[in-house]
Protein backbone atom coordinates (compact mmCIF):
# COMPACT_ATOMS: atom_id res chain seq x y z
CA UNK A 1 0.00 0.00 0.00
CA UNK A 2 1.38 3.38 -0.91
CA UNK A 3 2.25 5.76 2.03
CA UNK A 4 -0.12 8.66 0.98
CA UNK A 5 -3.23 6.11 1.54
CA UNK A 6 -1.75 4.47 4.41
CA UNK A 7 -1.46 7.71 5.94
CA UNK A 8 -5.29 8.42 5.35
CA UNK A 9 -6.51 5.29 6.11
CA UNK A 10 -4.37 5.58 9.73
CA UNK A 11 -6.28 8.69 9.92
CA UNK A 12 -9.56 7.41 9.39
CA UNK A 13 -9.07 4.36 11.96
CA UNK A 14 -7.57 6.65 14.46
CA UNK A 15 -10.66 8.89 14.33
CA UNK A 16 -12.49 5.47 15.32
CA UNK A 17 -10.04 4.08 17.79
CA UNK A 18 -10.13 0.81 15.81
CA UNK A 19 -6.42 -0.23 16.95
CA UNK A 20 -6.94 -3.94 15.51
CA UNK A 21 -8.41 -3.01 12.18
CA UNK A 22 -6.99 -6.22 9.72
CA UNK A 23 -4.61 -3.60 7.75
CA UNK A 24 -2.80 -6.22 6.27
CA UNK A 25 -5.75 -7.95 4.66
CA UNK A 26 -6.13 -4.65 2.55
CA UNK A 27 -4.38 -4.53 -1.18
CA UNK A 28 -4.52 -1.40 -2.89
CA UNK A 29 -3.81 -1.34 -6.54
CA UNK A 30 -2.12 2.26 -7.49
CA UNK A 31 -2.56 4.39 -10.13
CA UNK A 32 -1.92 7.70 -11.44
CA UNK A 33 -3.81 10.81 -10.20
CA UNK A 34 -6.87 10.42 -12.70
CA UNK A 35 -8.36 13.93 -12.07
CA UNK A 36 -7.76 17.31 -12.73
CA UNK A 37 -7.02 18.58 -9.30
CA UNK A 38 -4.31 18.51 -6.93
CA UNK A 39 -5.83 18.22 -4.04
CA UNK A 40 -5.42 14.58 -2.81
CA UNK A 41 -8.60 12.95 -3.81
CA UNK A 42 -7.47 9.70 -5.00
CA UNK A 43 -5.69 8.81 -1.60
CA UNK A 44 -8.25 9.79 0.34
CA UNK A 45 -10.87 7.52 -1.96
CA UNK A 46 -8.64 4.81 -2.03
CA UNK A 47 -8.10 4.75 1.86
CA UNK A 48 -12.31 5.32 2.36
CA UNK A 49 -13.11 2.25 0.20
CA UNK A 50 -10.49 0.57 1.86
CA UNK A 51 -11.67 1.43 5.05
CA UNK A 52 -15.05 -0.07 4.00
CA UNK A 53 -13.85 -3.05 2.86
CA UNK A 54 -12.12 -3.66 6.10
CA UNK A 55 -15.20 -3.04 7.98
CA UNK A 56 -17.02 -5.52 5.84
CA UNK A 57 -14.32 -8.13 6.33
CA UNK A 58 -14.96 -7.87 10.46
CA UNK A 59 -18.63 -8.13 9.95
CA UNK A 60 -17.87 -11.10 8.00
CA UNK A 61 -14.94 -12.79 10.14
CA UNK A 62 -17.51 -12.32 12.97
CA UNK A 63 -20.27 -14.71 11.62
CA UNK A 64 -17.56 -17.10 10.88
CA UNK A 65 -14.39 -16.45 12.41
CA UNK A 66 -12.41 -16.19 8.72
CA UNK A 67 -10.80 -12.75 7.42
CA UNK A 68 -11.34 -12.30 3.91
CA UNK A 69 -8.86 -10.62 1.34
CA UNK A 70 -10.07 -7.03 0.48
CA UNK A 71 -8.89 -5.38 -2.94
CA UNK A 72 -9.01 -1.84 -4.09
CA UNK A 73 -8.18 -0.51 -7.70
CA UNK A 74 -7.18 2.90 -7.24
CA UNK A 75 -8.28 4.48 -10.34
CA UNK A 76 -11.91 2.47 -9.60
CA UNK A 77 -11.89 4.19 -6.34
CA UNK A 78 -10.85 7.67 -7.79
CA UNK A 79 -13.61 7.75 -10.37
CA UNK A 80 -16.16 7.03 -7.72
CA UNK A 81 -15.88 10.06 -6.45
CA UNK A 82 -18.22 11.42 -9.75
CA UNK A 83 -19.86 8.17 -10.18
CA UNK A 84 -23.05 9.64 -11.61
CA UNK A 85 -20.71 11.58 -14.47
CA UNK A 86 -20.45 7.87 -15.62
CA UNK A 87 -24.24 6.42 -15.48
CA UNK A 88 -25.67 6.05 -18.95
CA UNK A 89 -29.14 5.22 -18.94
CA UNK A 90 -30.02 3.69 -22.54
CA UNK A 91 -26.91 5.14 -23.95
CA UNK A 92 -27.10 8.62 -22.70
CA UNK A 93 -25.28 10.21 -20.32
CA UNK A 94 -28.18 11.50 -17.59
CA UNK A 95 -25.93 14.04 -14.95
CA UNK A 96 -27.06 17.69 -15.38
CA UNK A 97 -27.43 20.88 -13.91
CA UNK A 98 -29.55 23.41 -13.15
CA UNK A 99 -28.68 26.45 -15.66
CA UNK A 100 -28.82 29.14 -12.15
CA UNK A 101 -26.38 26.48 -10.39
CA UNK A 102 -23.04 28.07 -10.25
CA UNK A 103 -20.95 31.07 -9.24
CA UNK A 104 -21.65 34.57 -9.48
CA UNK A 105 -19.45 37.85 -9.39
CA UNK A 106 -21.48 40.57 -6.92
CA UNK A 107 -20.30 44.01 -5.83
CA UNK A 108 -17.04 44.74 -4.61
CA UNK A 109 -15.74 41.88 -6.66
CA UNK A 110 -16.74 39.29 -4.51
CA UNK A 111 -17.77 35.57 -5.20
CA UNK A 112 -21.08 33.96 -4.29
CA UNK A 113 -22.65 30.16 -5.26
CA UNK A 114 -25.93 29.33 -5.47
CA UNK A 115 -27.83 26.14 -5.22
CA UNK A 116 -30.65 25.52 -7.68
CA UNK A 117 -30.80 22.13 -8.91
CA UNK A 118 -34.13 21.76 -7.07
CA UNK A 119 -36.91 23.44 -8.61
CA UNK A 120 -38.38 24.71 -4.89
CA UNK A 121 -34.62 25.74 -4.04
CA UNK A 122 -34.06 27.51 -7.66
CA UNK A 123 -37.71 29.27 -8.21
CA UNK A 124 -36.97 30.86 -4.19
CA UNK A 125 -33.32 32.39 -5.57
CA UNK A 126 -35.04 34.06 -8.54
CA UNK A 127 -38.04 35.53 -6.13
CA UNK A 128 -35.64 36.32 -3.81
CA UNK A 129 -33.03 38.35 -6.83
CA UNK A 130 -36.23 39.58 -8.36
CA UNK A 131 -35.64 38.23 -11.82
CA UNK A 132 -37.06 35.47 -14.29
CA UNK A 133 -35.59 32.30 -15.03
CA UNK A 134 -32.59 33.71 -16.80
CA UNK A 135 -29.14 33.84 -16.10
CA UNK A 136 -28.56 36.70 -17.38
CA UNK A 137 -30.87 38.99 -15.80
CA UNK A 138 -29.64 37.06 -12.20
CA UNK A 139 -26.37 37.45 -13.26
CA UNK A 140 -26.95 41.43 -13.58
CA UNK A 141 -29.29 41.64 -10.67
CA UNK A 142 -26.62 40.44 -8.31
CA UNK A 143 -24.14 43.66 -8.91
CA UNK A 144 -25.85 45.41 -6.44
CA UNK A 145 -25.19 42.81 -3.96
CA UNK A 146 -22.70 41.97 -1.84
CA UNK A 147 -21.94 38.38 -0.83
CA UNK A 148 -22.47 39.01 2.92
CA UNK A 149 -26.16 39.84 2.28
CA UNK A 150 -26.74 37.18 -0.11
CA UNK A 151 -24.95 34.70 2.09
CA UNK A 152 -27.49 35.91 4.59
CA UNK A 153 -30.62 36.65 3.31
CA UNK A 154 -30.49 32.78 1.16
CA UNK A 155 -29.55 31.16 4.98
CA UNK A 156 -32.80 33.21 6.43
CA UNK A 157 -35.11 31.71 3.58
CA UNK A 158 -33.67 28.57 3.77
CA UNK A 159 -31.99 28.67 0.19
CA UNK A 160 -28.48 27.76 -1.08
CA UNK A 161 -26.15 30.56 -1.54
CA UNK A 162 -22.99 31.13 0.06
CA UNK A 163 -20.23 33.64 -0.38
CA UNK A 164 -17.04 31.95 -2.07
CA UNK A 165 -14.34 31.88 0.29
CA UNK A 166 -10.89 31.32 0.67
CA UNK A 167 -9.42 28.73 2.81
CA UNK A 168 -7.52 31.03 4.88
CA UNK A 169 -10.70 33.15 5.03
CA UNK A 170 -12.87 29.80 5.87
CA UNK A 171 -11.04 28.73 8.60
CA UNK A 172 -11.59 32.02 10.70
CA UNK A 173 -15.33 31.52 10.50
CA UNK A 174 -17.17 30.66 13.52
CA UNK A 175 -18.67 27.50 11.83
CA UNK A 176 -15.43 26.23 10.79
CA UNK A 177 -14.15 26.56 14.01
CA UNK A 178 -17.04 24.80 15.34
CA UNK A 179 -16.84 22.27 12.84
CA UNK A 180 -13.09 21.17 12.68
CA UNK A 181 -13.44 20.49 16.73
CA UNK A 182 -15.09 17.95 16.07
CA UNK A 183 -14.51 14.00 15.11
CA UNK A 184 -14.42 13.35 11.51
CA UNK A 185 -16.86 10.55 12.79
CA UNK A 186 -18.27 10.39 15.91
CA UNK A 187 -19.72 6.70 17.05
CA UNK A 188 -21.51 7.50 20.27
CA UNK A 189 -23.07 5.18 22.52
CA UNK A 190 -26.53 6.48 22.94
CA UNK A 191 -27.99 3.82 25.71
CA UNK A 192 -28.57 0.40 26.70
CA UNK A 193 -29.36 -2.83 24.96
CA UNK A 194 -28.39 -6.56 24.94
CA UNK A 195 -25.98 -7.73 22.12
CA UNK A 196 -26.83 -8.29 18.48
CA UNK A 197 -25.25 -11.11 17.61
CA UNK A 198 -24.79 -11.98 13.49
CA UNK A 199 -27.15 -14.20 12.42
CA UNK A 200 -26.38 -16.76 10.07
CA UNK A 201 -25.71 -15.17 6.45
CA UNK A 202 -23.75 -16.15 2.88
CA UNK A 203 -22.77 -12.42 2.85
CA UNK A 204 -21.29 -9.54 5.70
CA UNK A 205 -24.43 -7.80 6.29
CA UNK A 206 -27.16 -10.40 5.68
CA UNK A 207 -30.32 -10.17 7.45
CA UNK A 208 -29.14 -6.68 8.49
CA UNK A 209 -31.81 -4.27 7.44
CA UNK A 210 -31.65 -0.56 6.79
CA UNK A 211 -33.86 2.17 6.42
CA UNK A 212 -32.97 5.06 4.02
CA UNK A 213 -33.88 8.54 4.89
CA UNK A 214 -32.27 10.45 2.74
CA UNK A 215 -31.51 12.01 -1.16
CA UNK A 216 -29.32 12.97 -3.37
CA UNK A 217 -25.94 11.50 -2.68
CA UNK A 218 -24.32 11.46 0.35
CA UNK A 219 -27.25 9.90 2.53
CA UNK A 220 -28.01 7.43 -0.34
CA UNK A 221 -24.51 6.35 -1.24
CA UNK A 222 -23.81 4.99 2.43
CA UNK A 223 -27.21 3.12 2.08
CA UNK A 224 -25.67 1.86 -1.24
CA UNK A 225 -22.80 0.39 0.18
CA UNK A 226 -24.49 -1.11 3.06
CA UNK A 227 -26.55 -3.01 0.07
CA UNK A 228 -23.74 -3.93 -1.92
CA UNK A 229 -21.64 -5.66 1.58
CA UNK A 230 -25.43 -8.13 1.83
CA UNK A 231 -28.27 -5.44 3.87
CA UNK A 232 -31.35 -5.26 3.03
CA UNK A 233 -32.04 -1.39 2.39
CA UNK A 234 -35.81 0.39 1.81
CA UNK A 235 -35.65 3.51 0.97
CA UNK A 236 -37.97 5.70 2.35
CA UNK A 237 -39.58 8.88 0.85
CA UNK A 238 -43.02 10.49 -0.32
CA UNK A 239 -44.45 11.49 -2.98
CA UNK A 240 -44.47 15.17 -2.38
CA UNK A 241 -41.05 15.64 -1.98
CA UNK A 242 -38.61 16.32 -4.95
CA UNK A 243 -36.31 14.54 -6.13
CA UNK A 244 -33.26 14.33 -9.35
CA UNK A 245 -34.00 10.59 -11.20
CA UNK A 246 -30.40 10.87 -12.02
CA UNK A 247 -29.37 10.43 -8.63
CA UNK A 248 -32.29 8.30 -7.78
CA UNK A 249 -30.96 5.58 -9.99
CA UNK A 250 -26.98 6.22 -9.44
CA UNK A 251 -27.56 5.89 -5.40
CA UNK A 252 -29.98 3.19 -5.93
CA UNK A 253 -28.36 -0.16 -6.79
CA UNK A 254 -29.57 -2.80 -4.10
CA UNK A 255 -32.73 -0.58 -2.70
CA UNK A 256 -35.96 -1.26 -2.31
CA UNK A 257 -38.52 2.09 -2.35
CA UNK A 258 -41.48 3.13 -0.12
CA UNK A 259 -43.41 5.57 0.25
CA UNK A 260 -44.44 7.25 3.54
CA UNK A 261 -46.42 10.48 4.09
CA UNK A 262 -44.61 11.91 7.62
CA UNK A 263 -47.41 14.39 7.90
CA UNK A 264 -50.06 11.67 8.56
CA UNK A 265 -50.66 9.43 11.40
CA UNK A 266 -50.90 6.57 9.63
CA UNK A 267 -47.60 7.72 7.54
CA UNK A 268 -45.90 8.09 11.28
CA UNK A 269 -47.76 4.71 12.12
CA UNK A 270 -46.09 2.89 9.06
CA UNK A 271 -42.65 3.65 9.79
CA UNK A 272 -43.05 2.96 13.08
CA UNK A 273 -43.67 -0.76 12.30
CA UNK A 274 -40.55 -0.47 9.51
CA UNK A 275 -38.76 1.08 12.72
CA UNK A 276 -39.62 -1.73 15.04
CA UNK A 277 -37.61 -4.74 12.80
CA UNK A 278 -34.73 -1.96 11.81
CA UNK A 279 -30.84 -2.12 12.41
CA UNK A 280 -29.90 0.92 10.79
CA UNK A 281 -31.58 4.20 10.64
CA UNK A 282 -29.85 6.72 8.54
CA UNK A 283 -30.78 10.38 8.97
CA UNK A 284 -30.16 12.47 6.00
CA UNK A 285 -32.78 15.31 5.89
CA UNK A 286 -31.94 19.47 7.06
CA UNK A 287 -31.47 19.04 10.75
CA UNK A 288 -34.63 18.51 12.74
CA UNK A 289 -36.91 17.49 10.52
CA UNK A 290 -37.48 13.69 11.52
CA UNK A 291 -36.58 14.93 15.03
CA UNK A 292 -39.14 17.00 15.58
CA UNK A 293 -41.75 14.21 13.81
CA UNK A 294 -40.18 11.95 16.60
CA UNK A 295 -37.51 10.37 15.21
CA UNK A 296 -34.75 11.65 17.04
CA UNK A 297 -31.99 8.91 18.06
CA UNK A 298 -32.92 9.09 21.58
CA UNK A 299 -36.39 8.76 20.73
CA UNK A 300 -35.91 5.41 18.14
CA UNK A 301 -32.80 4.15 20.82
CA UNK A 302 -36.25 3.44 23.55
CA UNK A 303 -38.37 2.38 20.55
CA UNK A 304 -35.58 0.11 19.52
CA UNK A 305 -33.00 -0.94 21.78
CA UNK A 306 -29.87 -1.61 19.63
CA UNK A 307 -30.47 0.59 16.84
CA UNK A 308 -27.73 2.45 14.87
CA UNK A 309 -28.83 5.40 14.21
CA UNK A 310 -26.57 7.28 11.10
CA UNK A 311 -26.79 11.38 10.88
CA UNK A 312 -25.66 13.10 7.68
CA UNK A 313 -25.58 17.00 7.69
CA UNK A 314 -24.00 19.70 5.35
CA UNK A 315 -22.54 21.75 8.38
CA UNK A 316 -22.06 19.91 11.11
CA UNK A 317 -24.13 19.34 14.90
CA UNK A 318 -22.52 22.24 16.14
CA UNK A 319 -22.13 26.23 15.15
CA UNK A 320 -24.38 28.68 14.11
CA UNK A 321 -24.84 27.33 10.62
CA UNK A 322 -25.62 23.71 11.95
CA UNK A 323 -28.96 24.19 10.73
CA UNK A 324 -28.29 25.49 7.66
CA UNK A 325 -29.29 23.01 4.18
CA UNK A 326 -26.58 22.47 1.93
CA UNK A 327 -25.14 20.24 -0.79
CA UNK A 328 -21.15 19.17 -1.77
CA UNK A 329 -20.45 21.94 -3.65
CA UNK A 330 -22.15 24.76 -1.64
CA UNK A 331 -19.81 23.86 1.19
CA UNK A 332 -16.93 23.18 -0.90
CA UNK A 333 -17.72 27.05 -2.38
CA UNK A 334 -17.92 28.59 1.53
CA UNK A 335 -15.24 26.05 3.18
CA UNK A 336 -12.12 27.43 0.74
CA UNK A 337 -11.87 24.48 -1.58
CA UNK A 338 -13.09 25.58 -4.89
CA UNK A 339 -11.23 29.44 -4.59
CA UNK A 340 -7.42 29.95 -4.28
CA UNK A 341 -8.29 33.81 -4.38
CA UNK A 342 -6.55 34.21 -7.34
CA UNK A 343 -8.51 32.86 -10.67
CA UNK A 344 -11.77 32.97 -10.98
CA UNK A 345 -13.49 30.02 -8.85
CA UNK A 346 -14.36 26.77 -10.36
CA UNK A 347 -16.32 23.71 -9.28
CA UNK A 348 -14.23 20.37 -8.26
CA UNK A 349 -14.05 17.90 -10.97
CA UNK A 350 -15.76 15.17 -8.85
CA UNK A 351 -18.07 15.59 -5.55
CA UNK A 352 -15.88 14.60 -2.72
CA UNK A 353 -17.82 15.30 -0.21
CA UNK A 354 -21.44 13.64 -1.29
CA UNK A 355 -18.85 10.57 -1.75
CA UNK A 356 -15.96 10.16 0.75
CA UNK A 357 -18.72 11.47 3.05
CA UNK A 358 -21.67 8.52 2.01
CA UNK A 359 -18.89 5.48 2.44
CA UNK A 360 -17.74 6.82 5.46
CA UNK A 361 -21.53 6.87 6.72
CA UNK A 362 -21.49 3.20 5.96
CA UNK A 363 -17.81 2.74 7.62
CA UNK A 364 -19.07 4.38 10.75
CA UNK A 365 -22.49 2.24 10.16
CA UNK A 366 -20.59 -1.48 10.04
CA UNK A 367 -18.70 -0.50 12.89
CA UNK A 368 -21.29 0.54 15.11
CA UNK A 369 -23.00 -2.77 14.18
CA UNK A 370 -19.58 -4.34 15.31
CA UNK A 371 -20.12 -2.54 18.28
CA UNK A 372 -23.26 -3.57 19.04
CA UNK A 373 -22.59 -7.12 18.12
CA UNK A 374 -20.08 -7.72 19.96
CA UNK A 375 -20.70 -5.42 23.90
CA UNK A 376 -24.67 -4.47 23.05
CA UNK A 377 -25.94 -0.91 23.12
CA UNK A 378 -27.88 1.42 20.69
CA UNK A 379 -25.77 3.88 18.43
CA UNK A 380 -25.27 7.70 17.46
CA UNK A 381 -23.11 7.91 13.88
CA UNK A 382 -22.65 11.56 12.85
CA UNK A 383 -20.82 12.67 10.15
CA UNK A 384 -21.29 16.32 8.19
CA UNK A 385 -20.04 17.39 4.34
CA UNK A 386 -18.34 20.23 5.99
CA UNK A 387 -15.94 17.92 8.65
CA UNK A 388 -15.27 16.21 5.35
CA UNK A 389 -13.77 18.84 3.98
CA UNK A 390 -12.30 19.77 6.56
CA UNK A 391 -10.27 16.33 6.46
CA UNK A 392 -9.46 17.49 2.99
CA UNK A 393 -7.84 20.21 3.68
CA UNK A 394 -5.97 18.70 7.03
CA UNK A 395 -5.24 15.92 4.50
CA UNK A 396 -3.44 18.14 1.64
CA UNK A 397 -1.20 19.65 4.24
CA UNK A 398 -0.40 15.93 5.56
CA UNK A 399 0.27 14.77 2.23
CA UNK A 400 1.04 17.40 0.09
CA UNK A 401 -0.55 18.14 -3.00
CA UNK A 402 -0.53 15.70 -6.08
CA UNK A 403 2.92 15.97 -8.30
CA UNK A 404 1.00 14.95 -11.52
CA UNK A 405 -2.84 16.05 -12.62
CA UNK A 406 -5.01 15.01 -15.21
CA UNK A 407 -6.05 17.30 -17.85
CA UNK A 408 -9.84 15.99 -17.67
CA UNK A 409 -11.85 13.51 -15.93
CA UNK A 410 -11.18 10.12 -17.96
CA UNK A 411 -14.06 9.93 -20.60
CA UNK A 412 -16.33 6.82 -20.42
CA UNK A 413 -14.36 5.36 -23.60
CA UNK A 414 -11.09 4.81 -21.59
CA UNK A 415 -12.59 3.22 -18.84
CA UNK A 416 -14.72 0.41 -20.19
CA UNK A 417 -13.45 -2.24 -17.74
CA UNK A 418 -14.96 -0.33 -15.07
CA UNK A 419 -18.57 -0.72 -16.12
CA UNK A 420 -21.22 -2.86 -15.43
CA UNK A 421 -24.91 -3.34 -16.93
CA UNK A 422 -28.12 -3.85 -15.39
CA UNK A 423 -31.69 -4.19 -16.69
CA UNK A 424 -34.05 -1.57 -14.95
CA UNK A 425 -37.60 0.23 -15.12
CA UNK A 426 -36.05 3.10 -16.20
CA UNK A 427 -34.21 1.26 -19.28
CA UNK A 428 -30.78 -0.39 -19.91
CA UNK A 429 -28.25 1.54 -17.00
CA UNK A 430 -24.61 1.16 -17.76
CA UNK A 431 -22.72 2.16 -14.35
CA UNK A 432 -19.30 1.89 -12.82
CA UNK A 433 -19.00 -1.50 -10.71
CA UNK A 434 -18.38 -1.63 -6.97
CA UNK A 435 -15.05 -0.77 -6.16
CA UNK A 436 -14.12 -3.12 -3.70
CA UNK A 437 -13.33 -6.80 -4.39
CA UNK A 438 -14.17 -9.30 -0.99
CA UNK A 439 -12.17 -12.47 -1.50
CA UNK A 440 -14.60 -14.54 -0.44
CA UNK A 441 -18.11 -12.42 -0.71
CA UNK A 442 -17.83 -10.44 -3.98
CA UNK A 443 -19.82 -7.17 -3.35
CA UNK A 444 -22.57 -6.77 -5.56
CA UNK A 445 -26.24 -5.36 -5.31
CA UNK A 446 -29.08 -7.76 -5.71
CA UNK A 447 -31.50 -5.66 -7.79
CA UNK A 448 -30.80 -2.42 -10.09
CA UNK A 449 -32.61 0.48 -8.73
CA UNK A 450 -36.28 0.99 -9.19
CA UNK A 451 -38.21 3.89 -9.13
CA UNK A 452 -39.10 5.66 -5.72
CA UNK A 453 -42.22 4.78 -3.97
CA UNK A 454 -42.74 2.26 -6.18
CA UNK A 455 -42.79 -1.11 -2.87
CA UNK A 456 -44.95 -1.28 -0.08
CA UNK A 457 -43.97 0.04 3.13
CA UNK A 458 -43.22 -3.60 4.37
CA UNK A 459 -39.43 -5.29 5.00
CA UNK A 460 -39.28 -7.61 1.96
CA UNK A 461 -39.36 -12.07 3.10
Amino acid sequence: MADRIQQVLQSILDNVGWRNAPIDALQITPSANMLPTDLPIGSMAGATLGATGLAAAAMWQLRNGKLQRVGVDLRAATLAMTSATYLRVNGQAVKSWDPITGYYQVRDGEWVYLHGNFTHLRDGLLRLFGVPNDTAALRKALQTWSAADIEAAAGERGLCGVAVRTRASWETHPQALATTALPLIEITRIDDAAPHPLRNGTRPLSGIRVLDLSRVIAGPMTARTLAEHGATVMQVGAAHLPSIESLVIDTGFGKHSCAINLDTASGVDALHGLIDNADVFLNAYRPGTLERRGFSPTALAQRRPGIVYVTITAFSRAGPWAQRRGYDTLVAAASGLTWSGIDDPARLPCQPLDYLTGYLGAFGAMLALQRRALEGGSWHVQLSLERTSAWIREMTDTLGRESSVAAVVPPASEIQDLYAESQSSFGVLRHLKPVVQMAETPARWDQAPVPLGCNPAVWPA
